[in-house]
């Protein structure tokens, strides 16, 4: 049994040796995620995360030593975004919570690939998967590295609550994100920044808008996705957005100087729609979460919430449960997910609601 494993380095490190043109691999702990693994293709931004079987391209089933692998020829040319998934919920349970997306019980992990990629998702450190991106792509595992510029802006909104704190903060981190973003020269990943940015139950959304009437940056990406990808769903959908927005952070302008009114006015109505919507899925989401939360977070992750919920910093919690702080985190970003909150201030709001 031995052979898959071998096989799977193999396949990484020289990747000519396959047959077909792409190969992503990986491996899942059988024992606590014996379901099927999933491929799926993204091409609306503002679902990232989540079950959509619209998305879903190929399933495929670990063997015994919890090896996955996706083969193939028919991806896209150019790069696009893709989600490699797997949930451990019982066929009464999906349709319960597998809701427009939601599924408290799953884990998943984004990555930008294209048609002749190898991707291998190996464990990380302490055996968590889908942490870790190995890839011929270069562009592949920049989602996990802008997840942790989001996790440490998140911890400094929660860390100073004033209002001129956040306004100073949220101009730092428009700017590191969108910087960081553009450094890698593909627009695909800059739209991931801006999916999180321009979302209406961020934190951030006020800033954004404010950010929109004056600084130049949104045009600047429209134009490196017309020129990258200009037949592509994600250049329309964000030109689209991108309008809408604007008539909310300046009506007065836009219908002074614009003659189609009528239209942003659909759009107007069309966001307003969009927020409602997922304003109530959010809510739908953390009450979901909470009641399963005993049954899917593992016991270091239960150590870990009490001693969020003590207002211990990462350092106290490292200490008092003898491991690294790098392994702190990994675990807090983990339980993040499981609870579906982006931030501590979330998690004790969720406990002190409930």
């Amino acid at each position: 049994m031995k052979f898959q494993k071998y096989l799977l380095i193999v396949l990484l490190c020289f990747p000519f040796i396959g047959i077909a043109q792409y190969q992503f691999t990986g491996e899942v702990d059988k024992d606590n995620w014996p379901e099927a693994v999933y491929l799926s293709l993204i091409e609306d931004y503002r679902k990232l995360s989540g079950v959509y079987p619209e998305q879903i391209i190929q399933k495929t089933q670990p063997d015994s030593l919890g090896i996955f692998i996706f083969v193939g020829d028919h991806l896209p040319k150019g790069n696009h975004i893709y989600k490699i998934q797997t949930h451990n919920c019982s066929g009464t349970e999906e349709d319960n919570v597998h809701f427009d997306g939601f599924c408290p019980k799953s884990k998943e992990i984004l990555f930008i690939a294209k048609n002749t990629d190898t991707i291998a998702l190996p464990f990380s450190f302490d055996q968590e998967m889908f942490c870790k991106v190995v890839s011929t792509n270069q562009k592949s595992d920049a989602f996990i590295k802008i997840d942790s510029l989001i996790h440490e802006m998140q911890y400094a909104f929660g860390k100073y609550r004033s209002t001129t704190s956040q306004k100073i903060n949220a101009a730092k981190w428009l700017t590191t994100l969108q910087d960081y973003a553009q450094e890698q020269n593909e627009p695909l990943l800059e739209l991931y920044v801006y999916s999180f940015l321009s979302n209406k139950s961020n934190e951030l959304h006020k800033y954004y808008l404010e950010d929109l009437k004056q600084n130049a940056y949104y045009d600047e990406l429209l134009n490196r996705l017309q020129q990258q990808y200009p037949e592509s769903p994600y250049t329309e959908q964000y030109r689209m957005e991108l309008a809408s927005d604007r008539f909310l952070s300046n009506p007065e302008e836009h219908t002074a100087k614009k003659p189609w009114l009528p239209i942003i006015a659909i759009l107007l109505l069309l966001s307003v729609v969009l927020n409602l919507f997922q304003l109530y899925h959010h809510r739908k989401k953390k009450a979901v979460s909470h009641l399963l939360k005993e049954q899917n977070l593992t016991p270091q992750e239960q150590k870990i919430l009490e001693l969020i919920l003590q207002d211990k910093t990462n350092k106290e919690i490292a200490t008092t449960i003898f491991v690294s702080v790098s392994t702190v985190k990994t675990h807090i970003n983990n339980l993040y997910k499981k609870l579906n909150v982006a931030s501590r201030e979330e998690v004790k709001s969720l406990y002190t609601s409930s």
